[in-house]
Order: C-alpha cells, then sequence, then structure tokens
C-alpha cells in the first residue's frame, strides 16, 4: 500500500510541523517522511532521526501491531499527534530440507562463535547515522529467480525456526551483487557461521542492508558505495543449499520487506 500523507491539513504554516509521509504503512514496511526546519518526530514514544533538511524515516516490523503513534513537535512547542493505520500482511510457510545438521541445532562447540558474531553484527549496526544515503533510491543488488520471500515461517528439517527476515535471489555462483543504494560498509566478513559471505550497508538513518551468502566479499569496512557499485557476488556459503543472495534490511529493529523498495524484477 502506498500512503501519502500531510499530518495537519492544508493550513497556513502547517508544514512547519506537520511531516509530509511517502511509503508503505503496511507490516515490514519502510515510510519517507519530510517535515520542516528544526521538528521533532517520534514514533511510539521514541525519537526518530532528522536530517538536516528535515527527511527522515519510519519503519515497521513484520509483526507490527495495527496502529502506530507518530509525533512531531515544532521549535515553538506546537505538537502534533497522529494515529497511523499499519496494514496487516499475509506470510507464507517455507519448508526447506536437506540443510546440513549443524545449521539446524549447532553443536555446543560453536555456540561461543555464534554469540560472538551476533555481538559484532549488532556493533556494527548504528541507529543515528545522520547521512541521508538512502535518497539515491534503491534497486535490486542481483538478477535471478525469487527462491525465497520476506516473512514466510520456515521450516528447517522439519523443524520450526524464525521467520525469514529477506528476499532470497536464487543465481549461479559469481553473479556480481550490486550495492542497493548509497551507503557505508560496517561490516564485511566471509566467515560467518550462518551468514557466510556477509556485507552491512548503512543507508542511513538506521537503515541497513544485509547481504548474505556471497562467495566473494569484494569491500571493506567503512568503504563508501554507491548505488549498483559492484560489493560482492553470489554464493552458497553458510546456511545455505543452494547458490542465491539473501537481502535483508533492518530500520533500527525492525525487520522490513526490501521488495516493497524496488521495481519488480524483469520477467520474474
Amino acid at each position: 500500500m502506498l500512503a501519502l500523507l500531510l499530518l495537519g491539513g492544508s493550513r497556513a504554516g502547517a508544514l512547519a510541523a506537520s511531516p509530509v509521509l511517502e511509503g508503505h504503512l503496511e507490516q515490514s514496511g519502510l515510510v519517507f517522511g519530510k517535515t520542516g526546519p528544526g521538528v521533532k518526530i517520534s514514533l511510539d514514544g521514541v525519537s526518530v532521526p532528522v536530517g538536516a533538511d528535515g527527511s527522515f524515516l519510519l519503519g515497521f516490523d513484520r509483526d507490527h501491531g495495527p496502529n502506530a503513534r507518530l509525533s512531531s513537535v515544532a521549535p515553538d512547542g506546537r505538537t502534533e499527534n497522529l494515529t497511523l493505520s499499519i496494514a496487516p500482511r499475509d506470510w507464507k510457510i517455507q519448508r526447506i530440507e536437506g540443510v546440513p545438521p549443524k545449521y539446524v541445532t549447532p553443536p555446543a562447540d560453536e555456540l561461543a562463535r555464534i554469540q560472538r558474531e551476533v555481538t559484532l553484527k549488532k556493533a556494527a549496526r548504528p541507529i543515528a547515522t545522520q547521512s541521508e544515503y538512502y535518497e539515491s533510491g534503491f534497486i535490486c543488488p542481483a538478477t535471478g529467480r525469487i527462491s525465497g520471500v520476506f516473512g514466510s515461517q520456515r521450516f528447517y528439517n522439519g523443524e520450526p525456526r524464525k521467520p525469514h527476515y529477506g528476499v532470497d535471489i536464487a543465481a549461479p555462483v559469481g553473479t556480481p551483487v550490486l550495492a542497493p543504494a548509497d551507503g557505508v560498509v560496517t561490516l564485511a566478513r566471509t566467515d560467518m557461521y550462518f551468514e557466510g559471505g556477509l556485507i552491512l550497508i548503512d543507508h542511513g538513518q538506521g537503515l541497513i542492508s544485509v547481504m548474505m551468502h556471497l562467495s566473494k566479499v569484494e569491500v571493506k569496512p567503512g568503504q563508501k558505495v554507491r548505488k549498483g557499485e559492484r560489493i560482492g557476488a553470489v554464493g552458497a556459503t553458510g546456511r545455505a543449499t543452494g547458490p542465491h543472495l539473501h537481502w535483508g534490511m533492518w530500520w533500527r529493529d525492525a525487520h522490513l520487506d526490501p521488495v516493497l523498495l524496488v521495481s519488480p524484477m524483469p520477467g520474474k
């Protein structure tokens, strides 16, 4: 669902506090906002970063409830509140067989490594970067068959596990993987337990792209990348039963569906 909202109507001076919102007011959706100079924004009581040009983001998790509360406070103290209606989505069930048992139930001697990697990933997720790299717009980072959709409840070898927080693009090993938008690489590893080859890209204001199962990682932490720039290659590393790119996105703690940000893949 594409939403375009002007909060507070069109009365004189409304834009001083009232944001314009455009995007997907639905579970796993991302909304792009614009407001006036010096306006403070919060979502469900939590402060949201606002750029110098008044731009900001709002993200809604896969399991977000039916409503969200948006508040804006102008420099003169004028406050506006709005209840946003968040549309629900239906989630599929995906059953994957042939997964090596160590990736379904990791052995005890791997648990410490997995916890270290969790800490590493959390440290690579800034939540308040002021750069608005995401304003470059988004493209699909690889071309291929969609083999896994966002939000599906996953069963590995018949055992239920967490939902799938990304889109899987099946393609031959070595297929180029491109930066989906401008940003800065915050993590680049070739040997993660579940993810295999992994790249995290910070697009600004807490918006992060996650690229997993790569056969090649061709960027380094701290490197700036431009939309469409090659950053690696499709692989089958980590918990993967075949070559594909997993592209996930976070906004702060919300898992987002990347497909909502790009045009349909040609012929797919």
